[in-house]
């Protein structure tokens, strides 16, 4: 694709996904048209996607369609962003396929940066991300800590290495997107993520921009439910990659690009071999911490013997594993690796101490119930800590692993 063949058809069709938004569309489509006419020198097109609004907002947006060249109205019975995304990129005839949020929270500075390299033909797909250098965010901690805590789970549990996710600001070339979109199910929030992890693991170049990004202080969206939801659609699609039912080599395939190694960089091959020998490890560090945690209640309390227990036995999990489990020898990134280890153990601690703190919010607790919910909490950060251990902690420094 050329830029001399891209003037000759429409080059940029940018959808604005909405549910019950009558007050913000008119504004923010206004405001989209009139930066794009100024500063956007191929044809364009304005999407409105409705999804099932039962406010006013499909009569506004049937009302700008017909004031605004250039932009058009598309309405969809079910309800579901990613829903609207696909069908309207399906059927789209523009080579760069975009969208954003109707909050319009992104700078539209942005936007010229974001579609540049998929009009040269340099890149597949373009994020912008609030999380990478240069970007600047105004928005409140919890819903910092909560979108990079939810990025480090998607560098562990699917080895995802662009920064941001979440940001809805996005943009694929048409024809990356025909070959990705019928593998994608989310018809939620989830769907971009899921594209994005499909196009990086099909060799799709992303290229990321750092955004000015301002929090929408009236935002509607759930965030426990929208969490609940993209925590099992990561799991869906970790299911789908491990089990084959993604078929990833056909993809490369399609896009050009060289079949995967065999093994994953940074690791012993043999899933199974890395699997027994976490699971050992695992075992005896459960073994220390129950231990751990039993000795000191009595003196410091149930979360303060928590968050020792938690922290002696992490750094001498993460030791053993990147000796016995990853075959990492020799000292060279042996602080780095400590350090992401401590992250790991953080993500332990919230969910140990989370639970605890559940328990003792809701009902009066003996001994016993604490260990119950200790060891259950306990077991799901040790299987996050292996994803998040063999993804990203000792996924690289292939020079340091044993050969055997």
């Amino acid at each position: 694709m050329t830029t001399a063949t891209l003037t000759t058809t429409t080059v940029l069709d940018v959808v604005v996904p909405v549910y019950n938004e009558e007050r913000d569309l008119a504004p923010c489509v206004r405001k989209l048209h009139a930066d794009l006419a100024r500063t956007f020198p191929y044809p364009f097109r304005i999407t409105i996607a409705d999804n099932a609004s039962t406010d006013g907002t499909a009569a506004v947006a049937e009302a700008l369609a017909g004031e605004l060249p250039h932009v058009a109205a598309v309405h969809l019975a079910e309800k579901g962003r990613g829903r609207a995304l696909k069908a309207v990129w399906s059927a789209s005839d523009a080579a760069v396929l975009a969208y954003m949020d109707v909050d319009l929270s992104t700078d539209l500075a942005a936007l010229g940066p974001l579609v540049a390299p998929l009009i040269s033909g340099h890149s597949d797909v373009a994020i912008g991300s609030r999380l990478a250098r240069g970007a600047r965010v105004v928005r409140g901690p919890k819903r910092e800590f909560l979108s990079r805590c939810y990025n480090l789970i998607l560098r562990g549990a699917l080895a995802a290495r662009f920064t941001d996710a979440q940001c809805g600001f996005k943009a694929i070339r048409a024809d990356v997107a025909r070959r990705l979109l019928p593998h994608v199910e989310d018809t939620g929030w989830f769907f971009d993520t899921e594209l994005l992890v499909l196009a990086e693991r099909a060799g799709a170049r992303i290229h990321e921009v750092p955004v000015d990004w301002i929090d929408d202080p009236d935002s509607r969206v759930d965030i426990v439910s929208t969490a609940v939801a993209d925590l099992k659609g990561v799991a869906r699609v970790a299911r789908g990659l491990m089990t084959g039912r993604i078929p990833i080599g056909d993809l490369r395939a399609q896009l050009g690009r060289r079949p995967l190694e065999p093994t994953t960089p940074g690791v012993p091959p043999g899933l199974f071999k890395q699997l027994v020998r976490f699971g050992a490890v695992g075992v005896a560090s459960t073994l220390a911490y129950l231990l751990l945690f039993v000795l000191l209640r009595g003196g410091i309390g149930a979360q303060g013997a928590n968050l020792v227990a938690l922290l002696l036995t992490a750094i001498a999990n993460t030791a053993a594993n990147r000796r016995f489990t990853f075959g990492v020898r020799g000292r060279d990134g042996a602080g780095r690796h400590q350090f992401e280890g401590l992250l790991v153990f953080a993500l332990g601690l919230a969910l140990t101490s989370g639970s605890l703190f559940l328990l003792h919010r809701f009902a009066q607790p003996g001994g016993t119930a604490e260990l119950v919910t200790v060891i259950g909490a306990n077991l799901m950060a040790t299987v996050l800590r292996f994803l998040l251990l063999r993804n990203w902690v000792f996924r690289t420094r292939p020079s340091t692993v044993e050969n055997s």
